[in-house]
């Protein structure tokens, strides 16, 4: 542990406190889902702190593993934001994050494409270029983190106040103008903390939205509900009906979480609970939705992100209907 790793630590990775409820301003519906919460936050910033902090990016993997296995693909997301914000840097290198890759983080690989994003957040736009997503269709995920953490610490504007992005300069080359799509998604995954998971207040907010953006965030919605969890059976079942004809998005949502927890071996009975709830299947069938839905998928007219998902929604809308 050298000195160097010890400042890094110290000087880049954000106080804990930021991750509190009551100093987010985070709607609060029972004691135990705030842990549940506060839990996810902590995690992230111990995986934050490990990665900030490791001389190699696969140095941290011995702390990141030591983190209870329901919270740990937290702390993967963690680790990739500080290794991100590593390679943006004008110092220090800039293959952190494929380093990472190239261990256990392969199978957290949702988890830190996401966490690229939340350092796209952090890091001047001049240096986006330095970023790591390569894939071209994860890389989507990115701005799924980066919509995250501008609804998580910029809440008033981006949930509140409805702020929309009309265009965005990430990736190059989206002739569709799709980024703003994904963006919402994350929006909406910020929206099940800032709502302390609570269903009734979700749909009061998500309302207060124009209607053509429901769609994306009902499907974070569904991604943060099963991934992160907080909500009872009831609860579940209560969000299912608010959602009303963004279902099928809701499952969506809930399909990709299942699919980032069977690839991590890290599915708890909460994912199995929601995947029951909104896909009417176990986790491990919703995550193979999300793999049929894969062959033939190629950029065009519109990403092929945007025809995963709209493929996985529509696999869904029989059990919608129901």
């Amino acid at each position: 542990m050298s000195a160097l790793g010890r400042l890094r630590r110290r000087l880049l990775t954000p106080d804990v406190s930021e991750t509190r409820v009551d100093v987010r301003g985070f709607h609060t519906s029972s004691t135990e889902t705030t842990e549940r919460l506060e839990t996810v936050g902590r995690s992230f910033l111990a995986g934050y702190g490990a990665a900030a902090q490791a001389g190699r990016p696969r140095d941290a993997e011995t702390e990141l593993e030591r983190v209870p296995a329901e919270f740990r693909g937290f702390s993967y997301e963690g680790a990739a934001m500080a290794l991100a914000v590593r390679d943006a840097l004008p110092v220090g290198g800039r293959r952190h994050v494929e380093e990472f890759l190239r261990g256990r983080a392969a199978n957290h690989v949702y988890m830190v494409y996401v966490g690229v994003g939340w350092a796209m957040a952090r890091v001047p736009r001049m240096r986006w270029s330095a970023l790591h997503a390569p894939d071209p269709l994860l890389r989507w995920l990115v701005l799924d983190g980066y919509g995250f953490h501008q609804a998580y610490f910029r809440t008033r504007r981006y949930v509140h106040e409805q702020y929309r992005h009309r265009g965005f300069p990430w990736p190059v080359g989206d002739p569709a103008g799709y980024a703003p799509h994904v963006i919402d998604q994350g929006v909406g995954r910020a929206t099940w903390f800032v709502a302390g998971a609570d269903p009734d207040l979700v749909d009061r907010l998500l309302q207060r939205f124009a209607e053509d953006r429901r769609a994306d965030l009902f499907s974070g919605i569904g991604l943060a509900a099963t991934y992160a969890g907080g909500a009872s059976r009831a609860g579940l079942e209560r969000l299912w009906h608010v959602a009303g004809r963004y279902r099928p998005q809701l499952a969506q949502g809930a399909a990709f979480a299942c699919a980032a927890r069977v690839r991590a071996a890290l599915v708890m009975p909460h994912n199995e609970l929601a995947a029951e709830v909104f896909c009417g299947m176990p986790a491990a069938a919703a995550a193979k939705v999300t793999d049929e839905a894969l062959p033939g998928l190629r950029d065009g007219a519109e990403p092929a992100y945007a025809v995963w998902r709209r493929r996985i929604s529509d696999a869904f809308r029989g059990h919608a209907d129901n």
